[in-house]
């Protein structure tokens, strides 16, 4: 370095011959080397005039003077090293206005971010009329239905909540067309090379299927073993190079595939992967889409005339030109993150607008346990004015961003003076954020046993807010550790409508906290719970030496990785940070001011924020089929388990359900079950006698503790089973996927009698509870009924109707449990021989020991079925209502029935030879015989 700056004319050259993303770099290190070099030179001058005044000092040497000039010069020569030291080294803690290291910003540059309105409109729609004539749904052809990139592909829709069937590749395919109607919006191809070589019949029916309906075609190459260069794809004029290792990727800002993802910026870098494969088309109908450098020489054709690289072709688009078909053609997998937009973008476009994702993203970031930490972590006056200045940056990205605060009075002013301070300066800036009540004491609402006790804490927390004048009417707040939101603490809910008018929360843990791509909402006692997203910051990730992976694994989650991708993936997106995330290193601030660059960047998505009412009203209008919950288990999961009241118990829940259907006998294998001393039921219902029926009605909204109310807590859980019956489950749409979610290991039992006599003593039934429309109309005349008839008749035709076909209900039972769950009674066997039947049913139920059924039941001649012993003259046998006698069902009304019902019954014995039966029931086979017969 010379003395003078003369040298600063070439550096200006320099930085001018710079990228824009080099220069503020490079030009940074220039100042602060001249900066440096002037310290430097200032501090050998003082030294120097020093040196001099020693030796005008010492013209006459003796012994004492020569001692003391050489401590001087060790004295001289630390303190040089020592000031040297300090002017090239200036964060060396040496000066007492020393400061604490921050987080560096993530250097992000890019056009995006420079831009002061961001025209979004221009945004291909790709709609066309020809979308009406197909479904929104997508047909995905896998190899296995274990390969890796086929449930990649699997897990992006499920993210992105599109529709989609699985098929593997084989000897024929799946139906295409529903009458008139395409089944299918787009056909994606994990391995391309499956596509290319389907054998001419499969294939002419699903080219011909493409062109009439106009449905787009995605295909991914897969990896290849073997080099290949220049090799054609079989029937098309396009080329591939494959085992490519490539760098550099970026997109063709001219395709009109394009629409969430945007152009303009160069991903740097190696990409994922040594086995990519490239495109060289020899066609106008192919463009490409994105493209990439190599990292190592190529051969020809893919060097130009000139000897220099070409940009390689790494994702096409086809424009169909060539065979009447459009395609997106991959020569990689999803590994590389931006084929996951890419891949979207590629579903709309080849769906004609079908498949279709919005691209407003709202985004809310709430900042928890505020006033709550150990002293040291908490917030200082400058975190409270860099939150305030990163919130301002934010709103330029944001449209109506502000940070959430949840607050937790209690702790207020616990930490150092300096902390102390950094909460003072909050409560000046409370107009500036948005805030949300906490718990008083940070208390887990589910250890609350006594409602009393937790809507005192949480009017303390609301006094505290009035007295800090802090806001109230939020409607919104959330939990400690996600407890009491789900799994379902009651009391939680009723304080939160009380005490602060709740009307919406938010918690990771719904269904479960993994998968996050399966995060649901749901409302509960009408409170909006919304799904929350992790961002990969927790209370224990405050310094960046803490986090897994270090900076490099957060770069990582930003720039493409899990954090942007939720982003792009979620219309809502909230995230839950901690206060701790915004002291020390600021880990938070340098976290979504960085995801939300990268996302302006690669993105056309509008970034929004509103109040979190409005985002779960937004949220419920996009996903209304959410706003029913479905109550899992909390002992299936350890997280759930934890935050679950500890006065609940694994035990408290059934072992087996008898599921109906109604009028086949299922109130007497209660009975029968009742008296196993090794078997419980629930407790009665107030409304429906022995029946709770929680899965398929209104009960069902009132929660998990309500249901768990009617079982009590077995004396010794080794010995007891419990069980509930409700026969209007058999036939219930929502409720083997409502009994599976809370009883996945649960075993079922069922009785089928012959559905026409079922639906003849469920008319019965109903004339003899004084229905009116029972009793003003024949059975012929109801189950005639048209669609054109009123109201009640058309609801007891379909009570009599529906249940009775028993196959379609069987196998959406199936769907959920498994065949060795499930136990098939022959209601004409269980009323002639029960004892066989129960024996049966303990075998199934592997209940020990076996109950001597035998010894406790008895024909009954004047009831004519069987009841239970009392002693030896008594028995104790069912109500008045149980085995009443009825006019026989008229002949004209049996043959229509049986005609009904021929092809359900036909079904019924296809299905229960696939299950195993050996016999088929005696009333089935002459249903079946009479109706061939007539």
């Amino acid at each position: 370095m010379p003395s003078d700056y003369a040298a600063d004319d070439d550096h200006e050259a320099l930085l001018e011959t710079c990228s824009d993303s080099t220069r503020p770099h490079l030009a940074s290190g220039w100042v602060g080397a001249k900066n440096r070099w002037r310290k430097r030179q200032d501090g050998q001058r003082w030294l120097s005039v020093c040196w001099h005044r020693l030796v005008q000092s010492c013209r006459f040497l003796t012994a004492r003077r020569f001692l003391t000039v050489l401590l001087v010069l060790i004295t001289m020569s630390i303190t040089y090293n020592i000031v040297i030291f300090y002017f090239e080294n200036p964060v060396f803690p040496i000066s007492s206005a020393w400061k604490e290291p921050r987080l560096l910003p993530l250097q992000i540059t890019c056009s995006a971010l420079t831009e002061t309105r961001r025209n979004l409109s221009k945004q291909p729609e790709h709609r066309s009329m020809t979308k009406l004539r197909i479904d929104a749904k997508v047909l995905l052809f896998v190899e296995t239905i274990y390969s890796r990139l086929g449930r990649d592909i699997a897990e992006l829709l499920v993210h992105n909540r599109i529709k989609y069937k699985v098929d593997v590749v084989g000897k024929s395919l799946p139906v295409l067309t529903n009458l008139d109607k395409g089944k299918f919006a787009v056909i994606v191809f994990e391995n391309l090379t499956k596509y290319l070589t389907m054998d001419n019949w499969n294939r002419e029916l699903l080219d011909k299927y493409c062109r009439e309906y106009g449905v787009g075609v995605v295909g991914f190459h897969p990896a290849s073993e073997e080099v290949l260069i220049g090799s054609q794809l079989k029937g098309f004029p396009i080329f591939v190079h494959t085992k490519m290792n490539l760098k550099n990727a970026a997109l063709n800002p001219a395709s009109n595939v394009l629409r969430l993802t945007r152009a303009g910026e160069t991903a740097w870098g190696n990409l994922p992967g040594n086995d990519w494969t490239v495109f060289a088309p020899n066609h106008s109908t192919y463009e490409p889409l994105e493209w990439a450098s190599p990292n190592s020489e190529l051969p020809s054709p893919f060097v130009s005339d000139h000897g220099a690289a070409r940009l390689l072709y790494t994702v096409v688009q086809d424009h169909g030109t060539y065979d009447g078909i459009q395609r997106v053609l991959f020569g990689s997998g999803l590994g590389f993150w931006l084929h996951r937009l890419l891949l979207l973008d590629a579903l709309t476009h080849l769906s004609q607008g079908q498949i279709s994702l919005g691209l407003n993203r709202y985004v809310l970031i709430d900042i928890d346990d505020i006033f709550v930490g150990e002293k040291g972590t908490r917030l200082k006056p400058p975190d409270v004015e860099a939150l305030l200045s990163s919130q301002k940056r934010l709103q330029a990205m944001v449209s109506g961003f502000k940070f959430n605060l949840g607050f937790s009075g209690m702790y207020f002013h616990h930490g150092t003076d300096e902390e102390n301070a950094g909460e003072d300066l909050l409560m000046e800036h409370i107009d500036d954020f948005s805030w949300f009540s906490h718990m008083w004491n940070h208390k887990q609402p589910h250890l609350y046993d006594n409602y009393t006790h937790l809507e005192m804490d949480m009017k303390l927390n609301k006094n505290f807010a009035t007295e800090k004048n802090i806001p109230t009417d939020s409607g919104y707040s959330v939990a400690p550790h996600h407890a009491g939101v789900y799994p379902v603490h009651e009391y939680l809910y009723e304080a939160w409508k009380k005490v602060w008018n709740v009307k919406v929360t938010s918690t990771e843990e719904y269904p479960h906290l993994r998968p996050a791509r399966l995060r649901r909402g749901f409302i509960h006692r009408n409170i909006m719970v919304l799904p929350r997203q992790t961002c990969g910051l927790f209370t224990h990730t405050y310094l960046i030496e803490k986090y897994p992976g270090g900076r490099e694994k957060l770069d990582e989650n930003i720039q493409g990785g899990e954090l942007f991708q939720s982003i792009v993936f979620n219309p809502i997106n909230i995230f839950m940070t901690h206060m701790s995330n915004y002291g020390n290193d600021r880990l938070a601030l340098y976290t979504f001011e960085s995801v939300l660059k990268f996302t302006q960047c690669w993105t056309n998505l509008r970034l929004l924020s509103t109040l979190p009412v409005e985002l779960g009203e937004k949220y419920f209008q996009m996903f209304p089929e959410e706003e029913d919950p479905i109550w899992g288990n909390p002992c299936d999961d350890s997280r759930h388990i934890k935050t679950w009241s500890h006065n609940k118990t694994c035990q408290q829940l059934p072992n087996f359900l008898v599921i109906g259907p109604q009028k086949t006998g299922t109130t007497a294998l209660y009975s029968f079950l009742s008296m196993h001393p090794n078997i419980n039921s629930n407790l009665n219902s107030i409304d429906t006698f022995e029946e709770i029926q929680f899965f398929n009605g209104k009960n069902y909204y009132r929660g998990l503790d309500w249901y768990m109310g009617f079982f009590p807590v077995p004396i010794n859980s080794s010995s007891q089973y419990l069980f509930e019956k409700s026969a209007t489950y058999f036939d219930g749409e929502q409720v083997p996927k409502r009994a599976h979610a809370l009883l996945p290991q649960a075993k079922l039992v069922t009785i089928l009698i012959s559905p026409a006599k079922r639906a003849y003593s469920w008319y019965q039934h109903m004339r003899a509870h004084g229905d009116q429309v029972a009793l003003n109309y024949s059975f012929y005349e109801v189950i005639t009924a048209s669609e054109s008839s009123n109201r009640p008749l058309r609801d007891l035709r379909n009570r009599c109707l529906l249940p009775g076909k028993y196959s379609q209900h069987l196998e959406r039972w199936l769907t959920y449990y498994s065949s060795s769950q499930l136990f098939i009674i022959d209601g004409e066997e269980l009323r002639t021989a029960p004892v066989d039947v129960m024996n049966s049913v303990q075998k199934f139920l592997k209940i020990t020991p076996p109950f001597d059924y035998a010894t406790h039941l008895r024909f009954d001649k004047k009831k004519g079925f069987y009841c239970q012993i009392i002693n030896e003259d008594k028995t104790k046998c069912l109500g008045r209502s149980k085995g009443r006698k009825y006019p026989q069902m008229d002949e004209r009304s049996l043959k229509l029935l049986q005609r009904y019902y021929l092809s359900h019954n036909t079904a019924l014995v296809k299905l229960l030879k696939r299950l195993g039966h050996q016999n088929i029931p005696g009333w089935l086979k002459m249903d079946l015989s009479d109706t061939m017969v007539t």
